[in-house]
């Protein structure tokens, strides 16, 4: 838990918050709630399939995104990583939440 709360405030270095909070658990995360959200889809519980579905992953999605933002405002480097890991994560949030 501590480590979401240093992602979401953007305490982390950009690398950790792109690509092990961003890519590595954005994709376990929204892997896992999809199958969830079949599982329970194909049980006939599809109420509990959309709270499960999208009620974890979208939130974890939002913390991601802001994490990556927050992080890149800090970030000494190059002003095109900040740039990219800020389109990257969005645009990866945002096609893992639409499918």
């Amino acid at each position: 838990m501590t480590k979401l709360l240093a992602l979401w405030s953007g305490d982390l270095d950009l690398n950790e918050a792109f690509w092990t909070w961003t890519v590595t658990m954005g994709l376990l995360v929204n892997i896992a709630t999809s199958i969830l959200f079949l599982v329970l889809i194909l049980q006939e519980q599809p109420l509990a399939g959309v709270l499960i579905g999208y009620g974890l992953s979208v939130p974890y999605n939002i913390v991601a995104i802001v994490g990556v933002w927050r992080s890149a405002a800090r970030y000494s480097g190059p002003s095109l990583h900040v740039d990219l890991a800020r389109l990257a994560s969005v645009l990866l949030m945002a096609a893992l939440t639409l499918t």
